[in-house]
């Protein structure tokens, strides 16, 4: 992961992030990661959007889900 330095923020701002953070019970390191992120377009509202259109594009899946494919190797071990 990187990092940034970002210098000459002003105070009121550096404040109302301590707030926010405060009120999320987070520190303010975490808070700024979560508002730079969401700023940016890759909070998880925006992710589950772009996962959704992958998944139109894709069509529907063909075979067996993950889920029936662990029902059937779990079946296959209480009959062995």
């Amino acid at each position: 992961m990187g990092q940034i330095l970002i210098r000459n923020l002003d105070d009121s701002v550096i404040d109302a992030l301590k707030r926010r953070a405060a009120d999320h019970a987070i520190s303010a390191e975490e808070e700024a990661r979560r508002v730079l992120t969401f700023s940016v377009g890759l909070g998880r509202e925006d992710a589950v959007r772009r996962l959704n259109a992958v998944r139109a594009e894709l069509g529907p899946s063909r075979g067996p889900t993950s889920l029936e494919l662990l029902r059937e190797d779990r079946a296959r071990d209480d009959n062995a």
